[in-house]
């Protein structure tokens, strides 16, 4: 299994030092835990350099992170590699277990500014770790400079401890400099800058390495931040059951906008199909029927010019699910479906809105969220960047946290869309995804997304984890179609995928 599937929880830096620090009190040492750290460090580099080539550079820096590096230096040079290290500052500053650590190293410590890359097949970046909380500068900055330049130049591989020195492991920004690592080895769980842009490009090759902190910590830490994979959802995907029905997986209605605007809807719709809804109808204007229904076999075709009319389509308690959005328009008269599609009622209906649906509040989030707060089942956003700023306006903080903040505000569930596509509830849970090609950028692929949520959604699936899920088959769809994928590629793709999913769930058919 990739190393981004096995594991669910992804702990900040903040949340990591709590695992350290309550596995420390429960009687493992410090150094114990830092030297398994150097040890993975050292495996991992020992795997990177090939037969005849035996020189390592280590550079450390003033704390913890300093500290896995000298032991990586010890273990790499008993090992009969040539290790040189270089460190930020003086020996006599360090303290604790790293303090220790530099004890037990019994080559030279050069100054940093000094390091000698052009005598290195490999170097360890050891600087800093995730929980660094200032931009680099000065000495640091400089050396990470010139570590990118040997490594783009000679084509030497850097192993980074923890994080690439000057990541945000919280947020994946780059605090003033980074490397680019070739590999990246981390402990215990991954962060959410292993994850989230530019981070996850700078990490290279990300290994969890198991050094004896007790999962056990996990229940204590109470960590908010998931990996998107089977492991987070799993247990409430929506399995068929041999004596269930079309009308037992929920009715999905999807609607479309005028004649020249209706492709959205109708991948919408057969994306909601293909992820199991019972029932699919697509509502459309008058003028639109005739195209909607030379395309579409297995899906319904309602007809729906106003508001009263989506009133009346509503009135039949099996739509539990409505997507709005793609190909909508952006008139008043969008508007006022969407709010009608929120208003309360007796059946518990889950709205998704996308696109359109998104652009027509544009400003006025605050008349988005009076009517979620009526609506009578969940609600699920679905905005890409542009979207997301037009609805919620710009600001500087990092992508997790303006996710969290807009699903808070509005009382919904925010997918924010991306490479590494954030599903944020109101209670402050998220997900990140990680399984995203560059090729799945493509023109309506966001409209499937919206039709597999929609499809996940009708089949009573809770809506954090339908659209986590959906998240994860559109990226799994792509990965598996490879390039040249085309939106409509992406349902077709879906049985493979969910084939896969049954397997790796241990589904059958009961």
């Amino acid at each position: 299994m990739d190393v981004l599937s096995a594991f669910k929880d992804l702990l900040t830096p903040a949340e990591m030092g709590e695992a350290d620090r309550l596995t420390i009190s429960d009687g493992v040492p410090g150094l114990v835990l830092m030297e398994r750290a150097g040890a993975a460090v050292a495996a991992e580099a020992e795997r990177l350099l090939p037969d005849g080539r035996n020189r390592i550079l280590v550079l450390c820096g003033p704390g913890n992170n300093g500290g896995d590096g000298f032991v990586a230096a010890r273990l790499l040079t008993g090992r009969g590699f040539l290790v040189s290290l270089a460190l930020l500052g003086h020996s006599a500053a360090l303290k604790g277990d790293a303090a220790q650590a530099a004890r037990l190293w019994t080559g030279p410590v050069g100054p940093l500014e000094q390091a000698d890359f052009s005598k290195a097949d490999l170097v360890i970046d050891a600087l800093f770790g995730s929980g660094l909380a200032r931009g680099l500068d000065g000495e640091a900055a400089l050396c990470v400079a010139a570590m990118n330049e040997w490594s783009r130049r000679t084509r030497n591989p850097i192993v980074a401890v923890d994080v690439p020195s000057g990541l945000d492991g919280a947020t994946g920004r780059i605090r003033g400099a980074a490397p680019q690592a070739a590999s990246t080895v981390t402990f215990f769980r991954l962060k959410p800058g292993h994850l989230l842009y530019p981070g996850r490009a700078l990490c290279g090759r990300i290994i969890v390495a198991d050094i004896g902190i007790p999962s056990g910590v996990l229940a204590k830490i109470e960590a908010k931040t998931c990996a998107n994979n089977p492991r987070l959802w799993g247990g409430a995907f929506p399995v068929p059951k041999a004596d269930g029905h079309k009308y037992t997986r929920g009715h999905t209605l999807v609607l479309t906008g005028g004649p020249f605007a209706t492709g959205a809807g109708r991948m919408a719709a057969r994306a909601a199909l293909r992820a199991g809804a019972g029932l699919v109808t697509v509502a459309s204007p008058g003028d639109a029927l005739a195209i909607n229904g030379a395309h579409l076999t297995a899906i319904m075709l309602a007809r729906c010019d106003t508001p009263q009319h989506l009133r009346e389509l509503l009135q039949d308690y099996r739509k539990n699910v409505v997507v709005m959005g793609p190909g909508l328009g952006l008139g008043v008269e969008t508007r006022a479906m969407i709010l009608t599609a929120l208003e309360q009622s007796d059946v518990k209906r889950a709205v998704v809105l996308d696109a359109d649906a998104l652009t027509v509040f544009q400003k006025d989030a605050d008349a988005l969220r009076a009517a979620i707060a009526t609506a009578p089942g969940p609600v699920v956003l679905t905005p890409h960047e542009g979207e997301f700023a037009r609805l919620f306006g710009t600001d500087d903080r990092p992508r997790l946290e303006r996710a969290r903040a807009a699903s808070a505000n509005t009382g919904a569930i925010v997918v924010l869309k991306g490479p590494d596509t954030i599903v944020a509830h109101p209670d402050c849970r998220a997900s990140i995804a990680f399984n995203a090609p560059p090729w799945l950028a493509t023109a309506g692929a966001g409209d499937v997304l919206a039709g597999f949520i929609g499809g996940l959604l009708a089949q009573d699936m809770p809506a954090f984890e339908a659209a986590s899920c959906a998240v994860w088959l559109h990226g799994e769809c792509a990965t598996l179609f490879g390039p040249g994928l085309i939106a409509e590629d992406l349902p077709e793709t879906l049985p493979r995928v969910l084939s896969a999913l049954y397997a790796q769930l241990r589904i059958s058919n009961p």
